[in-house]
């Protein structure tokens, strides 16, 4: 039975919610007790203050030896004035109140001190009760230093429930990095993700295809080894047999022979590697694609131009039906590979005194390049596999090594082109359909 979608998101909103509401509530009554405790310290400060208040000339002497609670200066000075400015009522006279009040609060400086004073009139009456700012500012750093450390509490417990939070819900992370590590060069089979989190199966899905892609290539790769180490095997075996049939040669007929046999052997292996040189070196992600602008037309007459000399030789009517500048994006020595292989294998399958046309035309936002010879065509039996590696059908011309076509259909690949073959019936078709240049 498959696993339920599990999801680092939902992990992490799990347990950071967890958290957060236990470390809130926990806070929240840590404050509360806090202020509960603070108000009591202000109410209480406030009655000590108004005992301390009262008029030290009504207050008996303190013993000795006992603490007097009245000894400290106070920190609230209560005076009342009648309207000629007679003090009537002051409870400490070290602090000289303007008689002058202005009524409600305000702030004024008395002895290089700042007071806070508030001024009410009754009839002809006034009374002011003062007391210094700086009482009340080390009260609130006090309050607020107490109100502060719960929370400096509360910094340490959610980091430490970030990171088991995080740690929980990044271990897939981590379990596919173990198990990709664990893993040597040729181990390409997929991850397993029946039971990882969603934010993780898109990695390991891209992972997965890198991994088919990589073993498609592999695959591909080990296949043409073994199909060049199998068709390089033959002409290699030829070659030792033509140089032990030169070296047994007792006569001048018999060697000039055997080398030229010899010969003909060396440019055909010179060939087969050079053909799968070609191959490898157009394989996908081998070449770049950022490519200039370039001619068609001027590479396929300069391929024609390149193979007249041995169509000459065997009364071929090679000729190039165009004129006009036909422009795309590509690159130039591979299309000129392209064109070649295109001619070779046309002047292979073209009987002597036969005819091969190639034209190259612009269609709408297409350049098409079309090499039509009169040799026998293929069967279409092999049509089909005519642009695999190394195949050859039973009609092919001698000589070949099946790398032609490959060739073709890579280069046409890396330039987003399309190949097609086609009988007429008077010989074979082969046009190569292509992206035309931007004006």
């Amino acid at each position: 039975m498959r696993a339920a979608h599990r999801s680092i998101r939902s992990t992490l909103l799990v347990w950071l919610s967890a958290g957060l509401t236990l470390a809130i509530s926990l806070v929240a009554v840590m404050l509360y007790l806090q202020a509960r405790q603070e108000a009591n310290q202000l109410f209480d400060y406030q009655m000590q203050q108004v005992a301390t208040a009262l008029p030290r000339r009504f207050l008996a002497e303190a013993p000795a030896g006992v603490d007097n609670p009245f000894a400290d200066a106070p920190n609230v000075v209560i005076q009342i004035w009648d309207p000629s400015g007679v003090r009537l009522y002051f409870s400490h006279d070290y602090a000289d109140l303007p008689q002058r009040a202005v009524l409600g609060f305000s702030t004024i400086e008395i002895n290089n001190r700042a007071w806070r004073v508030y001024s009410a009139q009754q009839g002809p009456t006034v009374v002011q009760i003062a007391q210094p700012l700086q009482v009340r500012s080390s009260i609130a750093a006090r309050s607020a230093l107490k109100t502060v450390a719960p929370l400096l509490l509360l910094v340490p417990f959610l980091g430490g429930l970030i990171w088991i939070a995080i740690g929980r819900g990044l271990a897939p992370v981590h379990g596919i990095a173990a198990q990709l590590a664990a893993r040597d060069a040729g181990a390409l089979a997929p991850v397993a993700d029946h039971d990882l989190p969603d934010e993780i199966r898109p990695l390991t899905q891209a992972v997965n295809q890198l991994l088919l892609r990589l073993e498609q290539a592999a695959s591909t790769q080990r296949r043409f080894v073994d199909d060049a180490a199998h068709e390089l095997r033959t002409p290699l075996t030829a070659l030792q047999l033509q140089v032990t049939l030169a070296e047994r040669a007792t006569d001048a007929p018999q060697r000039s022979a055997a080398f030229a046999a010899l010969h003909a052997g060396l440019e055909r292996a010179a060939r087969l590697v050079q053909q799968l040189l070609t191959l490898a070196r157009h394989e996908p992600g081998a070449t770049a694609g950022a490519w200039p602008r370039v001619d068609l037309a001027a590479i396929a007459r300069q391929a024609v131009a390149d193979q007249a000399m041995l169509a000459d030789r065997r009364q071929i009517d090679l000729g190039l039906n165009n004129d006009a500048p036909v422009p795309v994006t590509g690159d130039a020595d591979a299309l000129r590979i392209l064109v070649n292989n295109l001619l070779d294998n046309a002047l292979r399958a073209t009987p002597d005194g036969g005819r091969i046309d190639v034209t190259v035309a612009a269609e709408a936002q297409r350049a098409m390049l079309t090499v039509e010879d009169s040799g026998p065509g293929i069967a279409e039996a092999d049509m089909a596999r005519v642009f695999d590696r190394f195949y050859r059908g039973a009609g092919a011309p001698a000589g070949g090594s099946g790398l032609g076509l490959a060739i073709v259909r890579r280069i046409a690949d890396l330039h987003q082109a399309q190949v097609a073959l086609v009988n007429t019936g008077a010989g074979l078709r082969a046009q190569v359909s292509m992206q035309r240049a931007a004006a």
